[in-house]
Order: C-alpha cells, then sequence, then structure tokens
C-alpha cells in the first residue's frame, strides 16, 4: 500500500493551506494512501475520467527550478544483490525433507508477513525497495513496492488494487492531508514439486481482506503505481519545502501517468508555493478538463480565486465545496479550539465530538476533548480520553506530554 495526499484549507486567503492527495497513512484499522487538498489516492466514489488524448508538456515549467537528479523509474524496484541472492536461497530452503514447496506466491506472502507484525507500518515514509527491504519498514506504497521487487525476483506475476476507501485526514504544517489505500495481489504459478492450490491469489495488506472487502476495487497498472509512488515522494518532499526536488517527482509522475490527476494537483501546488499563480492556475483547470467534480482541485483552485477577488467564479466553486467542507474533520476540530480558548467550553465540547466522529484516529481530538471534559468538571470522562489520546499518539513529544497531563488529573 501507499499513500496519496490531498491539501486543502477553509480560509480561502492562505495560499499555504492546501490540499495534498497520497498513499500511505495507517490509524488503528485502516492503511491508506495520502491527498494535496494534497491528495495521494481516494475520493469516496471514483470519478470518471475523460479519456481523451491529453498533452501535460505545456504544464511544466522547467525555468522556475533548480534540476534535480532523481532515480530511473526501474530503479525503486531494484534489490541489492545480495538481498536477491538471499531471497533465492530462502526460497530454495523452504522444501523441507520431501522437496514439496508451498506455493510461491504463498511463502512471498509469509515472507513479507505484513499481517503479522513482519512488517513496520510508518506513515508519510515513502521508500524505495532497496531501503525499506532493510528497514522492513514504510508505508502503505512502500509495502507493494517492495513486494513488487521480490515477486520480480521470484518471477510472481501480481495484480495492484487500488481501494475505494473512506478517506484518513492528516494535518502537517500548512497542508490538510487526505490519505487513501492501494493493495495488491500475488497470483499463482505453477511449478515443479509444488503443493497445487489453483485459484489461491494471496492478497498483500496491513488489512484482513474481510476489512476492505466492502469497498470498491480498481486494478491499476504498474506504471500508474510507479506515477503514485513519485507523486507520493514529491508530496513529502514538498511538505518539506523541497521545492526542487519535489518539482522533478511530480513531474515524473505526471509523464508516466497523464491522467493520474492527483500529480497535476500537487504540481499546481507546487507552483503555488513557489509564487506562481498563473501556472498552478492553468494546471488546476487542465484537472478539471479531466475531473469536473475533483474536490481536491476544486478546494485549491478555490484560494486563488479568492485571493484573486474573482468572487463570482468564486461563488460557483464554493457551492460545491460547502457540502465538502463538512466532511474535513479539522473543520470542526478548529472550531472547537476556537470555542476552548474562549473559555466556552460547552460549545467546545460539541465541536470536539463531531470532529472525533468524523476522524477517530487523531490523538489531538481526544485531547482537546479530555481538556473540554476537564474543564466542564467531568473528570472521569476527561480521564478516559486522555488515556485515548494517548493510545492513539506514536510521538514520543506527544506521549510525554499527554502521560503528564493524565498523571496530573489522576492525583485529582
Amino acid at each position: 500500500m501507499w499513500g496519496r495526499i490531498m491539501l486543502h484549507h477553509d480560509d480561502v486567503s492562505s495560499k499555504n493551506s492546501l490540499i495534498i492527495q497520497s498513499f500511505g497513512f495507517l490509524r488503528l484499522n485502516l492503511c491508506f494512501y495520502l491527498l494535496i487538498l494534497i491528495f495521494i489516492s481516494g475520493c469516496s466514489s471514483a470519478p470518471s475520467i475523460n479519456k481523451a488524448k491529453v498533452n501535460v508538456s505545456g504544464l511544466f515549467n522547467d525555468s522556475y527550478f533548480n534540476e534535480v537528479d532523481i532515480p530511473a523509474t526501474a530503479e525503486i524496484y531494484n534489490l541489492p544483490d545480495e538481498i536477491v541472492t538471499e531471497i533465492q536461497r530462502d526460497f530454495a530452503r523452504s522444501g523441507g525433507v520431501n522437496g514439496l514447496k508451498i506455493p510461491v506466491n504463498l511463502w512471498l506472502a509469509e515472507y513479507i508477513n505484513a499481517q503479522e507484525g513482519g512488517f513496520e507500518y510508518r506513515d508519510h515514509y515513502t521508500r524505495m525497495a532497496s531501503v525499506t527491504a532493510l528497514e522492513r519498514a514504510g508505508n502503505c506504497m512502500s509495502l507493494v513496492v517492495l513486494t513488487t521487487a521480490i515477486a520480480q525476483v521470484l518471477d510472481v506475476p501480481v495484480k495492484f488494487q487500488e481501494i475505494d476507501v473512506e478517506p484518513i485526514w492528516d494535518r502537517r504544517g500548512g497542508f490538510y492531508l487526505v490519505n487513501g489505500h492501494v493493495n495488491m495481489k500475488l497470483l499463482h504459478r505453477d511449478a515443479p514439486n509444488s503443493i497445487s492450490l489453483r485459484g489461491s491469489d494471496i492478497l498483500v495488506d496491513f488489512l484482513p481482506e474481510r476489512s476492505i472487502r466492502s469497498y470498491r476495487v480498481k486494478q491499476i497498472n504498474k506504471q500508474t503505481l510507479s506515477g503514485m509512488y513519485f507523486n507520493n515522494v514529491a508530496a513529502e518532499a514538498l511538505v518539506r519545502g523541497d521545492y526542487d526536488l519535489a518539482y522533478a517527482l511530480v513531474k515524473r509522475a505526471i509523464e508516466l501517468d497523464p491522467y493520474y490527476v492527483n500529480s497535476i494537483n500537487t504540481l499546481a501546488v507546487i507552483y503555488r508555493h513557489k509564487g506562481l499563480d498563473e501556472p498552478a492556475e492553468k494546471a488546476y483547470r487542465y484537472v478539471l478538463h479531466l475531473e469536473p467534480k475533483n474536490i481536491t482541485t476544486l478546494f485549491n483552485l478555490a484560494l486563488i480565486l479568492g485571493e484573486q477577488d474573482r468572487l463570482e467564479e468564486w461563488k460557483q466553486v464554493h457551492k460545491i465545496l460547502e457540502l465538502a467542507r463538512i466532511n474535513n474533520p479539522f473543520y470542526y476540530f478548529d472550531m472547537a479550539q476556537e470555542a476552548y480558548f474562549e473559555k466556552q467550553y460547552q460549545e467546545a465540547l460539541v465541536w470536539y465530538k463531531r470532529a472525533v466522529e468524523r476522524a477517530d484516529y487523531r490523538h489531538e481530538f481526544y485531547f482537546g476533548l479530555s481538556r473540554a471534559y476537564w474543564a466542564t468538571g467531568d473528570q472521569r470522562r476527561a480521564k478516559k480520553t486522555m488515556k485515548k489520546a494517548l493510545d492513539l499518539s506514536h510521538d514520543e513529544t506527544n506521549q510525554d506530554r499527554y502521560k503528564g497531563k493524565l498523571q496530573a488529573m489522576m492525583r485529582h
């Protein structure tokens, strides 16, 4: 799996708060890819895309960026020779005393062992197979890339899938990140001296198959997957403020799949952060030619229209966005924060609860809810929700903060 990023901000006066989409965000029970609203990929329903012939070369503006070397596309799936040798040796040894091997796709799934903790999930961490093989850690995209690389070594046919899950929201700096989900299947291949289990395709995912069974599945090819990978790492570079690298990476992503509109949205976000509104708007308009109701792009386009006082155009876009905004849990969280710091604690409770209803995986939502409960005198619920915030946090700084608050609460 990997992630898409979507960048978005509710305040149309700020060019810094955009939406990105990507693959590779996991919290509690789902592994997703990240959006730039950044979208790294996944809307609640996949829009139909105008598959007319496209020419994206006019979207690029190389003169505004320093040239940066990036890996060749094939390189993201390459493994060091010593790891290839180790994998081949381990599989050869798997025959046992009778020399009867389990199917190679099943062996590979067990070797990866993602669902049983053999692969550490790490969000916002998209890496090539060579790095992931050594660390055995990464996000959803990293898992798929590594598994693909090993499948190439063992000649295992594969199938890549984009899963149309409900989006998971995150926020880093001035970006909203909306995460989606990708996985893959290892297909059956007959081999000499093997135990044949025909039709036994094996899912490789952080999640059990039953947990995603109800979602729509879209099969994608390796070239699209590669484009998604480069969009992911471009989004990560963008969040770090490395615009030259982000531009080089997203340009590769678009060249690999010009119909994957999230990459074009990412390109536009990069332009915005360079102060290049005209090429940014051109890219947004290009996306809307392919997907007229792409919410990620409409969010970001509204920022330009609002800043330029193009109010009639902004109103048309904003009619669509008002419905989408109510799905953004950070909208409710920000309202709760404002009420809390104005000492409107009952009102804050209402907003915090709404944020939690839409994103019960965000530790800071529970932390805010706990403080609001404490301020209203409900110590039992305050302690309970502070424990929840602590359980959800994987950052040492936040954990120390929540532990301190919880210990202080327990002394009362």
